[in-house]
């Protein structure tokens, strides 16, 4: 496989090793705010966006969505590096971009300003940059392009759209929450219960109670966050998790518990919203990410100021 264009290491950071690390791989439109150059690109074209990024390259791009979630899985690795020097299983952010390396200075620039511990980044002038992402053994793949994501979930990938908007910095610890069917779970019951209605998938679900569900988009990333998870004991985590579900604990809530317990993920709170919104739990919650597969659950987020992440 050809390597990208350009991989600038970042040599004012430690670098992991990505065979042991969590790797998460974001793309320069899901953290920092490119909006205005992104429309720019698009009415103007590469060149006149490329003129514009080298003319500006020393001005930082403000936070975009996924900002806080990479500050914040920056704060983890100080705290597991605190208690052990050696430890390898840490986060590793790399930065893929479909840059070209001459603009995407104002990139590398903006990392640094920020502090943010970015291992490399990866300037690709592939149409699709997701085949990258199994060669740096990516675990979780942020972006702002809705292809993209369809892509690496095709590769067998855990990703989500994230959609711009303003962020608040919540304060650490890492607060990730995940919704349950076609996220953290597969979408069987979704599917009975679009078929059968409500009471269609209540009976599916007691019926199968003793048999776990299948593994969903994002399984194989909430499995690692939770193996970092258990370097802590639960009052000194610097990482929180969430389940947050729109099914009902009295009805479906048993099959979904016991999911968890089978997969061996610890999960430190869980609500069952019983089709209620989660906006304002999530307001509660403050998550620094929050998957959901739902759209509308994803805009009750936003609403709320809450940093969320789709995945279609």
């Amino acid at each position: 496989m050809a390597e990208p264009e350009s991989t600038v290491i970042n040599t004012d950071v430690k670098q992991k090793d990505s065979s042991e690390a969590l790797v998460i791989a974001v793309t320069t439109r899901a953290i920092f705010n490119l909006e205005e150059e992104h429309k720019l690109y698009l009415e103007k074209g590469k060149q006149e966006y490329t003129r514009h990024q080298q003319a500006n390259q020393d001005k930082p791009l403000p936070p975009g969505t996924a900002f806080t979630f990479i500050q914040a899985a920056q704060y983890v690795n100080e705290k597991i590096l605190e208690s052990n020097p050696a430890e390898k299983d840490l986060f590793d952010i790399l930065v893929l971009s479909n840059n070209s390396p001459e603009s995407g200075v104002r990139i590398i620039n903006s990392a640094k300003h920020y502090g943010l511990e970015i291992s490399k980044f990866c300037f690709v002038s592939d149409e699709d940059s997701t085949q990258y992402l199994k060669s740096h053994g990516v675990k979780l793949f942020l972006s702002a392009d809705r292809i993209d994501v369809c892509n690496a979930l095709r590769r067998g990938v855990s990703a989500a759209l994230v959609f711009q908007q303003e962020v608040q910095a919540p304060s650490t610890p890492l607060r990730v929450v995940f919704d349950g069917d076609a996220v953290l779970f597969s979408d069987e019951t979704d599917q009975v219960f679009q078929e059968q209605g409500l009471e269609g998938a209540v009976q599916y679900e007691q019926a199968m109670e003793a048999v776990p569900m299948g593994e969903g988009p994002l399984k194989a990333f909430a499995m690692h966050l939770g193996k970092i998870r258990k370097k802590f004991s639960q009052e000194k985590s610097p990482i929180r998790t969430y389940l947050v579900t729109a099914r009902s604990g009295r009805d479906m809530g048993i099959r979904a518990i016991k999911t968890l317990r089978e997969w061996g993920l610890a999960i430190d709170e869980a609500f069952f919203m019983d089709g209620a919104p989660k906006g304002p739990i999530l307001a509660q919650i403050q998550p620094h990410i929050f998957f959901d597969d739902g759209l509308h659950n994803i805009q009750g987020a936003q609403d709320v100021g809450v940093p969320s992440a789709w995945v279609p």
